[in-house]
């Protein structure tokens, strides 16, 4: 079809002047009845690529989603374009009998030119038949990522398409479209559709406006998106959170700070839903925090940040959630929040599934860990997994993240490199990237057991660094093309002609270390990274541990009585100088504030004097409180001297969640008196015993307890008699 004629019927339609991107190569090879693969991302204008040639081709098309919600958008748009009401269809179970025969009728003459369908309604027969009687022009599959199951929304109901639309007609041309696929994935979509000869167009993936950033995820995150939000104060912004639970809490947290924030998931009944999403795209509201279900019809070009307080399940989900930031191509800043053990959480909830998806699951999270551990360029890191490369010459946003930014020193590690690819050729390349850091570093298990690796000379040649540097290095050599992963054998190390011409020809290879987030892990009821959020003043830590141990000393109390590391360690982050700001330090209180404050806040307010340090933000971030209630029942019930475990039941709360709570209000210097507890479980001998131990005890760890009492006291008994301990020393 002739340029100008297809420019007429944009403008007559869609009222746009001109094509984006590939539109129009991409409509012409549809008209022309080519099968068609279009991998666009998400604002690209994916949709106008199958419904403008729907609306120019002789019979209906149909249009295969799996989004009841985005059909009926789709459906609602094309119809405000046309004077024909029957113009677009949908066709799902939700229609009665006397809708499907509407439908029937507009197809059969002529009126519709789009009929939405979703994969389960193409397998019923009646439907069949009918589709088999009519003109149909081509057959659309969007998010036809949803085919393979290393797409990160898998659904076996796609898996059928071929046949179906086989049984429509024998020679209809198909179209797929999706907004995410790796390599892998795209060659899972035309194996499975049939389409190996399909004439493919792939836009790229490179969002040059959009900023990305990692933070290491801390026992603040709240006060630290908090900020985040007031810095950006007035601009629109969605943050992504992994449970119900955890959205309708940081929504409330947001808006106790003046910020108006709504929650959005899937346990809100429909109304709500609505309501919200209207508000944020009304500017009624400016964040809207949420799970995943938010977002999938969201066209809001003016999305300025997005926040994931978990880290998603795969790049591609990361990739999706992100790109509805700056659509306008105006400032959009992506900040995630990454912590190991959200993604340790995330495996225990792939534990009940097939093995085969486990294995798919692990292989996707664990991009994820690179992709945050990474200190290369995260946009050639995300661009690389989707199969594209970044020239530097050439690409946009080269500068647009925070490795970009801040750059890690690098440094030669041309050996390493060297004896790393010699590792993967002498293994005969069949192992997958862990495996290669096992022999490395000289670990044997059943695997390299098995190929008998252990008994080579070159097993455990690159023991004297770490498995992370290999892992680190592995990673850069992976982007820089020396090696690849293996798409059959999901994740198996192959060497490319580039690395294979490296082991024989080796030149400079600088790598840069990777960031590292071990958390601080440790029983003590708060566990903060050591620099969370930036990073703890260390001169002053030593100076307030020093003015804890005088005071303890003065008492004759343990020093973890008057404080506990992660209070200190937060105090030299925020440099609290009023008692007001030193209760709403991390675990202090009002009670623990004022008892034994004053002479701390002395040392901080002549440190920051002296040091003409700039205290961080002066607003400090207010807690919902969301606990106040629960706290406020335990702390009536245990003066009514009520059995703990009737507390508990009656909170639905497991024993030893009940702890932490107790544990948590006598740490922030809370009187709790459970003696009539105690006394039932230990008698006046072993309370005396424990209670002399932490006198004399460096450290209230529970784990260092048991080990002293060589398994005398249960977990339970210990922690219950620690909160006795503190409620009567401490508060």
């Amino acid at each position: 079809m002739a340029h100008t004629d297809l420019n007429q019927s944009l403008k007559k339609y869609f009222g746009f002047d001109t094509f984006k991107g590939l539109q129009e190569e991409v409509i012409e090879s549809v008209i022309a009845g080519h099968n068609t693969f279009v991998i666009m991302p998400t604002g690209g204008g994916k949709s106008l690529c199958y419904q403008l040639p729907a609306l120019l081709k002789e019979g209906t098309a149909i249009v295969v989603s799996p989004l009841i919600a985005l059909m009926k958008n789709q459906v609602d748009a094309l119809r405000a374009i046309s004077s024909e009401e029957g113009i677009a269809h949908v066709l799902n179970s939700s229609l009665n009998k006397t809708e499907v025969r509407r439908v029937k009728d507009d197809i059969t003459n002529g009126v519709t030119k789009l009929l939405y369908v979703a994969p389960e309604s193409l397998t019923k027969e009646e439907y069949i038949n009918f589709l088999n009687s009519v003109t149909i022009s081509f057959v659309a599959i969007d998010e036809a990522h949803c085919i393979s199951e290393w797409g990160h929304d898998f659904r076996p109901e796609y898996r059928n398409l071929k046949t179906i639309i086989r049984r429509i007609g024998d020679n209809i041309p198909i179209v797929g479209l999706t907004a995410t696929a790796t390599p892998k994935v795209q060659e899972d979509i035309l194996k499975n559709l049939g389409i190996q000869d399909a004439n493919t167009f792939k836009a790229s993936f490179n969002r040059p406006n959009l900023y990305y950033e990692i933070r290491p995820k801390t026992i603040q995150v709240d006060a630290d998106i908090t900020r985040f939000v007031k810095q950006h104060e007035g601009k629109s912004g969605i943050i992504y959170c992994l449970s119900r639970k955890r959205v309708e809490e940081l929504a409330q947290t947001l808006q106790v700070n003046g910020i108006k924030a709504i929650p959005y998931h899937a346990g809100l009944d429909a109304k709500t839903r609505v309501k919200h999403q209207d508000m944020f795209l009304m500017e009624d509201a400016d964040v809207v925090v949420a799970t995943i279900a938010f977002g999938m019809g969201i066209d809001k070009p003016d999305v300025r940040f997005v926040i994931h307080n978990d880290m998603p399940k795969s790049i591609e989900s990361y990739y999706q959630e992100t790109g509805r930031a700056g659509r306008d191509g105006g400032e959009g800043h992506c900040l995630a929040f990454y912590s190991y053990k959200d993604i340790e959480k995330l495996e225990k909830f792939m534990s009940g599934k097939p093995v085969a998806e486990q294995e798919i699951g692990h292989a996707l999270l664990q991009e994820v860990v690179a992709f945050a551990e990474t200190s290369i360029s995260r946009r050639k890191f995300i661009l690389h997994y989707f199969g594209e490369e970044f020239d530097n010459e050439t690409g946009e946003g080269g500068d647009m993240d925070d490795n970009m930014r801040h750059p890690k020193k690098k440094h030669e590690a041309q050996p390493d490199a060297e004896m790393l690819l010699g590792v993967v050729q002498k293994t005969k390349e069949k192992y997958k990237a862990k495996e290669i850091v096992n022999v490395l570093v000289g670990n044997v298990n059943a695997m390299i057991k098995s190929h008998r690796t252990d008994e080579q000379a070159f097993f455990g040649v690159g023991k004297d660094k770490t498995a992370e540097h290999w892992m680190a290095l592995l990673r850069q050599l992976l982007v820089a093309n020396f090696i690849r992963k293996d798409i059959e054998t999901y994740g198996v190390i192959k060497l490319t002609e580039y690395g294979l011409h490296y082991i024989d020809h080796p030149v400079s290879f600088m790598m840069t270390e990777d960031h590292s987030y071990k958390q601080a892990n440790d029983d003590t009821i708060l566990t903060v990274q050591k620099g969370s959020g930036g990073s703890a003043d260390d001169q002053l830590f030593k100076m307030l541990k020093s003015e804890r141990k005088r005071v303890a000393d003065k008492l004759s109390l343990p020093p973890f009585v008057i404080f506990q590391d992660p209070s200190l360690e937060d105090m030299s982050l925020k440099y609290p100088i009023t008692l007001a700001e030193l209760s709403n330090v991390h675990g202090v209180g009002e009670g623990k504030a004022k008892k034994y404050g004053s002479s701390f806040l002395e040392l901080i307010k002549k440190y920051v004097d002296e040091h003409d340090i700039q205290r961080p933000d002066d607003f400090v971030v207010k807690s919902t409180g969301s606990n106040s209630a629960l706290k406020l029942y335990i702390i009536q019930s245990v003066d009514r001297k009520l059995p703990l475990d009737d507390i508990a039941g009656a909170k639905g709360l497991e024993m030893v969640d009940f702890i932490k709570e107790m544990e948590a209000i006598v740490y922030s210097g809370t009187k709790l008196n459970i003696d009539y507890w105690i006394d039932e479980v230990l008698d006046e001998d072993q309370q005396e015993e424990i209670h002399e131990y932490f006198l004399e005890a460096e450290t209230d760890k529970i784990d260092e307890a048991m080990e002293e009492f060589d398994g005398d006291y249960d977990d339970e008994e210990l922690r219950l008699y620690r909160i006795k301990f503190i409620s009567e020393l401490a508060n």
